[in-house]
């Protein structure tokens, strides 16, 4: 048995570990202040939450640590469950999916850690603390995507990049036929933006005759299974997170991409090296979207060939993760000495 942390923000950490759990020959724990998910196929531990309290005290502990508010009642509960199911269960490993406080945590009971790692400036103690002690650090990103993360030299020797992966890997991509004239347009607002209003659409959509624009996220209609409306899209408009560059990757759709401000430029950093591949069939907006120009910027973006996203996600990825999990609990004692 083994457990994998999800981290609350957004959708996409909890999207990635319902594909890497249901890729593993193994009984996997999901723990998350997120309540189950109904996909989830195994055991789940709902977490308290630890950023509900008062107002923080000294929350990164002077800068070493992410996220510990002094005297939160919340943290206390929350590493009390984590520290309880570990000593009751002795799981052979943790996947954790982020969170350098819960890596630690693991760690110090003893029990051996893969951690994910994200795109962007992981130069700070606290990450480099977490990668020092990972027995795996993981990149769902392919091998020959450089510039993705800095900080990590000291560690590379630990870094596995098993490829984008999403929880669509494996569907069946069909485009509705369609004889209406009409191209589309869809739009992803992350679950972790404040909204799809954030976005001005209003003159894109204007400047754009001929198209048809559907908007998704928070603030517009969320909706938990795009999969049908991606394959539909001629274009899609999307944040670079990477779970929403995984599943546009998976509909193999061209895409204009759009970083939106994230801690440790975690999304400038996965734009910039989408921009840099010129084998991907995107056009990058590192400043925003766009005040005009949206008929030939679309145009443009639809003509690109979506099958170059082979190289991004081959829709492997779950499983080479899995395969990663597979490694470690062959590497791991049956139980502590």
């Amino acid at each position: 048995m083994i457990g994998y942390y999800v981290h609350h923000h957004g959708r996409g950490h909890l999207h990635r570990a319902i594909a890497v759990a249901a890729a593993t020959g193994t009984v996997v724990v999901g723990m998350s202040s997120l309540p189950r998910p109904a996909e989830w196929i195994g055991p789940w531990l709902e977490l308290p939450r630890d950023d509900e309290g008062a107002e923080p005290v000294d929350a990164s502990a002077r800068g070493r640590l992410h996220w510990v508010p002094e005297m939160d009642r919340g943290l206390t509960a929350r590493m009390s469950e984590i520290s309880s199911w570990i000593a009751n269960v002795e799981p052979t490993l943790m996947v954790v999916d982020i969170s350098v406080e819960v890596s630690l945590l693991a760690r110090l009971h003893g029990t051996p850690v893969i951690t994910l790692v994200l795109p962007g400036e992981r130069l700070d103690s606290a990450h480099d603390l977490v990668h020092s002690v990972a027995r795996r650090i993981v990149g769902a990103w392919p091998p020959e995507a450089t510039g993705m993360v800095t900080g990590l030299d000291p560690h590379l020797d630990r870094l596995t990049c098993v490829g984008g992966l999403s929880r669509f890997d494996g569907r069946e991509i069909v485009a509705p036929a369609r004889d209406d004239g009409e191209r589309r347009v869809l739009v992803l607002a992350g679950a972790g933006d404040q909204g799809a209003e954030e976005w001005d659409l209003l003159a894109a959509q204007a400047g754009t005759p001929g198209w048809t624009w559907d908007v998704m996220g928070p603030g517009a209609a969320w909706v938990e299974d795009p999969w049908e409306r991606l394959c539909a899209a001629d274009v899609v408009v999307t944040h670079a997170g990477q779970n929403a560059i995984a599943e546009v990757a998976a509909a193999r759709r061209p895409a204009v991409v759009v970083p939106r401000p994230r801690p440790f430029g975690e999304q400038d950093a996965m734009a910039a090296v989408l921009g840099a591949d010129g084998r991907l069939p995107v056009t990058v907006c590192p400043e925003g979207l766009p005040t005009s120009g949206w008929s030939q910027l679309l145009d443009r973006t639809a003509a690109l060939d979506g099958t170059g996203w082979t190289c991004w996600n081959d829709g492997g990825g779950a499983q080479r993760l899995a395969a990663v999990i597979a490694e470690e609990i062959a590497r791991t004692p049956a139980g502590p000495s």
